[in-house]
C-alpha cells in the first residue's frame, strides 16, 4: 500500500515529556504536531523526576558556578560552551514554566526553597510539590499546550520509521491501533526520553528503550557518547519493576548509606554521600556484589519527612516501609543516558529536517556524567533554541510517495525483551568488562538484524548493540562508563561517535566507531 503524496507546513515533535511538550508550546503558532506513544503524562519520564531544576539563584550562587560544578561532575567530556549557555538560561527558563502555571516551593520568606544535591557546590535545586517536580511540570505543560490551537496532540501513538527525501527527513510513519498513517512535515523533532526501559533494574518507565535513537540511527543520523549510561545509586529496592526512586535530594538533607551491619561504606570516600552519582553507585554496586545488601537510612529527617519527600513515603509505605523510623533498602538501577543522537547549539542533528531535544540528545552538557537536576532544564532550553531554529528557517514543502509498511505488533517479542533487559543489566550496568561486553554485542548482533525489516524487538536490540560496543571500544573509566579491566581514565578526553549505515542491507550492516578529540567533534 502506498500514501498519496501530501503537503504540510506541519511541524512533527515525537514525545510527550517536557522535551517535547515544551517545543510544541515554543513553536505556537506553527501548525505542530505532537505525536506521544501513550495517554500524556503516563509513559513519559519527566512526572517521575523527584530531584528537580538546577538554577542558580541563590545570593551566593552564579551561574558560572553552576557551569562549573557541570564540568567537574561530566569528567572532561562537556563542552564548557553549552554548560555555560544552559546554566545562564536557567532563570529565563523557570520564568517560563511561571508562565505556563507552574508554582514552585518557597521558604516561609517568599524566596525559592532551593535544596542541595551531589556534586552541586550549592544549594540551587528547585521544586514543586516537595519531591513531586516532575508531575507538576508535566501537568503544566499539558495543561496549557492543550489550549493552543496550533499544537495538535495525538496519543497512544507509536513513530515507527523518519521518512526520507533526497537524504532529509521529510516526514513520520507513524502507528495507533494497527493503522498506518504517512505525516509530512517541514521539521521532525525528537524528544523521545532516555533508554533505561532496556535494563532490567531501571528508575525510568518501561517505555524508555530509545525508540528516537533507533528512529535516528535508521535514518542515518550520528550518535554520541552512547556507552554512558547513569546508574542512580539509590533506587528502592522492594520488588518493583521498574523500581521507585529516593532522591538524591534526601541524602543532600543528610541521609547516609549504611551496609546491613550499619557500616557507612561512603565514610571516607570523598564527598561521601554527596559524591558524584558515578563513585556513590560503583560503591553501592561493589556492596551489593560483595554480598551486602545496602540500606538508605534518613531517620536523621525524623518526623519532617513525609513532608519533605511525600512521594518516596508513599512507595515506602506501600512496600510496609516506614522511612522516618527505618532504613530503605536500595540498588544501583539504570537512571539516565548522557548519549545520543549528536546535535548541535540548535539542536539540529547530522540528517537535515531532523532535530533532537531533551535525553534522546547529546548536547554536550552532560559529558560522561550528568550532573543531577541538570536534565529538566536542558529539556527546556533546548526546547527553546530548537523552537527558535525550526521558527527561523524558510518552510521547504514536504511532499513524497511512501510505501506504508505493515503494522506492527503493539509491543514485540516479550521473552526477546526480558532476554535484552537481563542481558543489559549483566554485562553493559554499572561495571563492564572485555569478556562481557563481547559476548553481549554478539548476542544484540544477531537479535538487531534477525529479520527482513525492523521491528520494537530489532529496535531494542539495535540500540543495546550501539551502547555495548561504544562501551567496548572505550577502553578506560570515565564518569558514569566503569570498566573493571581498565579501571583508570586515559588521558585522551575524547568522545565516540558512532555511525548506523541506513542504506546497507541488516545482514550486511556493519556499525562503525570513532573516538574524536572533546573540542574536536
Amino acid at each position: 500500500m502506498t500514501s498519496q503524496p501530501q503537503i504540510s507546513d506541519r511541524v512533527v515533535v515525537i514525545g510527550g515529556g517536557i522535551a517535547g511538550l515544551a517545543t510544541a508550546l515554543g513553536l505556537a503558532p506553527l501548525p505542530t504536531t505532537l505525536i506521544a506513544k501513550a495517554p500524556l503524562g503516563t509513559e513519559a519520564s519527566t512526572p517521575w523526576a523527584q530531584g528537580g531544576i538546577a538554577a542558580a539563584m541563590g545570593a551566593d550562587d552564579a551561574p558560572a558556578l553552576h557551569a562549573a560544578d557541570t564540568l567537574a561532575a561530566g569528567s572532561g567530556l562537556c563542552d564548557p560552551a553549552v554548560a555555560k549557555r544552559v546554566a545562564e538560561a536557567a532563570a529565563s527558563c523557570l520564568a517560563d514554566l511561571a508562565a505556563w502555571g507552574m508554582a514552585f516551593d518557597r521558604a516561609a520568606t517568599g524566596e525559592l526553597a532551593l535544596g542541595l544535591e551531589a556534586a552541586h557546590s550549592r544549594r540551587r535545586i528547585v521544586h514543586a510539590g516537595g519531591d513531586s517536580t516532575g508531575r507538576r511540570v508535566i501537568e503544566a505543560l499539558t495543561r496549557t499546550a492543550r489550549t493552543l490551537p496550533s499544537i495538535e496532540i495525538i496519543e497512544d501513538t507509536r513513530v515507527t520509521d523518519l521518512v526520507l527525501d533526497d537524504d532529509a527527513v521529510a516526514g513520520v510513519i507513524a502507528e495507533r491501533k494497527g493503522q498506518v498513517t504517512y505525516l509530512p512535515a517541514r521539521a521532525v523533532v525528537l524528544a523521545t526520553g532516555g533508554i533505561g526501559g532496556l535494563y532490567a533494574h531501571t528508575t525510568n518507565p518501561l517505555g524508555a528503550t530509545g525508540s528516537g535513537i533507533a528512529l535516528a540511527a535508521r535514518a542515518g543520523a550520528i550518535l554520541r557518547d552512547m556507552e554512558f549510561v547513569q546508574f542512580h545509586p539509590t533506587a528502592i529496592a522492594v520488588g518493583n519493576d521498574p523500581m521507585p526512586l529516593a532522591s538524591e535530594a534526601i541524602r543532600g538533607e543528610g541521609a547516609v548509606l549504611i551496609n546491613a551491619r550499619g557500616v557507612r561504606f561512603m565514610e571516607k570516600i570523598p564527598g561521601k554521600e554527596l559524591a558524584p552519582r558515578d563513585v556513590v553507585a560503583g560503591a553501592v554496586w561493589r556492596e551489593t556484589a560483595a554480598g551486602n545488601d545496602v540500606y538508605l537510612d534518613a531517620r536523621v529527617i525524623g518526623k519532617d519527612f513525609p513532608t519533605r519527600f511525600p512521594s518516596v513515603t508513599e512507595f515506602c509505605r506501600r512496600a510496609g516501609l516506614d522511612p522516618v523510623t527505618q532504613a530503605i533498602p536500595v540498588r544501583p538501577a539504570a537512571h539516565y543516558h548522557m548519549g545520543g543522537v549528536a546535535v548541535d547549539q540548535s539542536g539540529r542533528s547530522s540528517v537535515p529536517g531532523l532535530w533532537a531535544c531533551g535525553e534522546v540528545a547529546a548536547t554536550g552538557l552532560h559529558g560522561a556524567n550528568r550532573l543531577a537536576s541538570n536534565s529538566l532544564l536542558e529539556a527546556l532550553a533546548y526546547a527553546r533554541w530548537v523552537a527558535a531554529d525550526i521558527a527561523g528557517r524558510e518552510a521547504t514543502q514536504a511532499g513524497t510517495t511512501v510505501p506504508l509498511p505493515a503494522a506492527t505488533a503493539a509491543r514485540g517479542d516479550a521473552a526477546c525483551r526480558a532476554r535484552i533487559r537481563r542481558l543489559m543489566s549483566e554485562a553493559v550496568g554499572v561495571i563492564r568488562d572485555h569478556a562481557g561486553l563481547a559476548a553481549a554485542i554478539s548476542q544484540l548482533e544477531a537479535l538487531a538484524f534477525a529479520a527482513p525489516r525492523p521491528s520494537m524487538s530489532t529496535d531494542l536490540a539495535l540500540v543495546c548493540l550501539l551502547i555495548a560496543s561504544a562501551a567496548y571500544e572505550r577502553s578506560e573509566s570515565r564518569g558514569a562508563h566503569c570498566r573493571r579491566d581498565y579501571p583508570a581514565p586515559s588521558a585522551l578526553q575524547a568522545h565516540s561517535l558512532s555511525f548506523s549505515l541506513a542504506d546497507v542491507p541488516t545482514h550486511l550492516q556493519k556499525l562503525q566507531s570513532k573516538r574524536f578529540l572533546v573540542g574536536g567533534a
